[in-house]
């Protein structure tokens, strides 16, 4: 019998899915934070100015992204399929797409309800430091929470509890974030928790999350000026919010209110159904030790 057929012991223990969380979560926060302070210490003092945020963001998410791939080669053994090149344009466009029309249909929900106007313009300059930030929280967010932390729990607990779990720590993060509440807590598990996971499952790739992840906070925070997760940011439409923060999302932002609730959550459960409707669940490891299923698939699957 060969070694990966009887593996040891020791190797048996590395291969515990938390156990691969746990290093996975390791190599990519150290990476990413390590990647950091270079650039800070290398780049910094040269004064790229505006621009030098985007292209420090996308050094650190690329550094980050290969400390992920190294962790899925190297210590799970196996294709990065997760960051698969054949199709990688079209997903990660599809995502940019439902990202922008589903904040621009939520802002539109909370305008026709009075709680949005605008008020001016402000110059294209603006954009720069908000596409830094989308870069950075479209990417490395979606490697931790759907490429580590959903898709590990899910290999150990299935499909349904690796979401919830997943969304309820999504959620729980963005307390830290300023003017959170309980409702955006709740909101950000609920509309954006169930989305990203779903699209996570239904093409077993990164790049639809990834798409959606930047376009949404791009859009929120370049194009209509509303709040990011609580982080003020000027946009292109200077405007004026009001009414109850269940219609306006409060300080936090729109994706804190009942309109993206509705929005987000509606296309999480579509993207669900269809990623059921494709046999693209996977069920608790246990159930599949007993009846001989398949691990979660390798291989990508097209959405």
């Amino acid at each position: 019998m060969s070694d990966s057929a009887n593996p040891s012991a020791l190797r048996a223990f590395f291969l515990h899915p938390l156990v691969k969380l746990f290093i996975g979560l390791v190599a990519v926060i150290a990476s990413m934070i390590t990647a950091s302070i270079a650039w800070d210490f290398l780049a910094k003092p040269l004064g790229l100015g505006p621009w030098g945020d985007v292209l420090r963001a996308g050094v650190v998410v690329l550094v980050a992204g290969l400390a992920y791939a190294a962790f899925v080669r190297w210590i799970e053994r196996r294709p990065v399929t997760d960051f698969g090149r054949r199709g990688a344009v079209r997903e990660w466009t599809i995502g940019v797409a439902l990202g922008f029309g589903a904040i621009s249909l939520t802002v539109a929900i909370i305008a026709a309800l009075g709680g949005y106007r605008i008020t001016g313009w402000n110059p294209p300059s603006v954009l720069v430091p908000v596409l830094a930030m989308a870069i950075f929280s479209g990417v490395f967010e979606e490697i931790v929470i759907r490429g580590l932390v959903f898709r590990l729990l899910e290999e150990w607990l299935g499909s349904w509890t690796a979401l919830a779990l997943s969304a309820l720590l999504f959620g729980l993060l963005h307390v830290m974030n300023p003017n959170a509440t309980l409702l955006a807590a709740v909101a950000i598990s609920i509309e954006a928790g169930i989305l990203l996971a779903a699209l996570y499952m239904l093409t077993r790739r990164l790049w639809m999350a990834i798409g959606l992840h930047m376009a949404w906070n791009f859009t929120q925070g370049g194009v209509y000026g509303v709040a990011v997760s609580g982080l003020d940011t000027p946009g292109l439409l200077f405007n004026t919010m009001q009414g109850p923060p269940l219609l306006t999302g409060g300080a936090f932002g729109a994706e804190a209110s009942l309109p993206a609730i509705l929005v987000c959550t509606s296309l999480g459960v579509w993207v669900l159904y269809r990623a059921h409707r494709k046999g693209r669940f996977v069920a608790a490891s246990w159930h599949r030790f007993r009846t001989g299923r398949p691990a979660p698939a390798v291989v990508p699957a097209r959405a």
